[in-house]
């Protein structure tokens, strides 16, 4: 078997050898040398995916794969976006679907998500642009309820921390006590288990929903400003890196997604009057939000801002 390997490599590799010494003369034709040439770069591009350190099996996977990308981009723009006038920025390399402006690819879904803004652990699910308003919703009065709670059961909370460390002060002198050996003394009033375990629990209830108003409320306060700018958190990197490179260049950059602080809210609610702050904002909605995630255009209502930079 190796006989005949070698029997059928040796005139290949002798050709080779022949086109790479005549590649080498200046008589050589230029149909030859061309080819030489392309011999040479290829042989320099297969090393580059092989032996970088920097990539690795998924560069070389997705180097393989960048035709078919682009043939199926191409092909789905030609039978399927056209016709639906969707505007897409880039195709997915993983869903292997074209990409509309804002959709973001997430790698624990394994799906697209539009208008992502981040993947929330504590719902197993993303955050885009259906369940937007919902999450911030949720965050916002979780914080207010646990605010009122905390504030609430401030003198709760006052009166059993001194009730606990009432009955640390009896404990250690009940030790006391004993150690003295001052059986004839009358002992010192103690707290029932039931007592004890109730301003306990006030303490640790306290302190937990504290704590919750504190790190929630961060965040709450954090996505309004995003959404103040009219940013989400993903977008926030992305633009701030494109802010800093037009900067460098002695541009502005500006998001064409941001209509104002004020239009800004009323798109994220989707307010579209003024009945509409109490019927969809303060009481429970299930309205839709603005547009269908697949073209941003802003409503009406909403004033035109020019924008040199899209941010996608």
């Amino acid at each position: 078997m190796r006989g005949q390997r070698s029997l059928l490599l040796g005139p290949a590799r002798l050709c080779l050898r022949l086109l790479l010494l005549l590649g080498y003369r200046r008589r050589c034709p230029p149909l030859l040398r061309g080819l030489v040439q392309r011999w040479r770069y290829g042989k320099v591009c297969l090393r580059s995916l092989l032996y970088n350190s920097f990539g690795g099996s998924d560069t070389a996977v997705d180097a393989a794969f960048e035709p078919v990308y682009w043939l199926v981009d191409n092909v789905i723009r030609w039978f399927g976006v056209g016709r639906n006038d969707i505007a897409t920025v880039s195709i997915c390399k993983k869903c292997i679907y074209p990409k509309p402006a804002r959709t973001h690819h997430c790698s624990i879904c394994n799906r697209c998500v539009l208008k992502m803004d981040h993947h929330c652990p504590w719902l197993n699910n993303c955050v885009g642009h259906y369940n937007h308003r919902y999450f911030f919703s949720f965050c916002f009065f979780m914080t207010l309820g646990c605010v009122y709670c905390s504030y609430g059961s401030w003198d709760l909370f006052r009166e059993a921390y001194a009730a606990i460390e009432k009955m640390k002060q009896l404990d250690k002198n009940k030790l006391q006590a004993v150690a003295n050996q001052t059986y004839h003394q009358t002992p010192p009033p103690t707290f029932s288990f039931r007592e004890r375990m109730t301003h306990k629990s006030l303490v640790y209830l306290w302190f937990l929903c504290s704590s919750v108003a504190l790190a929630l409320g961060a965040l709450t306060v954090w996505h309004a400003v995003l959404i103040s700018r009219g940013e989400t958190s993903i977008e926030r990197h992305i633009n701030k890196k494109e802010r800093r490179r037009l900067q460098a260049k002695g541009r502005v950059f500006r998001n064409p997604y941001n209509y104002g602080c004020l239009d800004n809210w009323k798109v994220f609610l989707g307010v579209d009057t003024g009945r509409h702050w109490l019927t969809r904002v303060l009481l429970p909605s299930s309205h839709l939000p603005h547009g269908n995630g697949m073209s941003w255009e802003p409503p009406p209502w909403v004033t035109a801002h020019s924008a040199s930079v899209m941010a996608v």
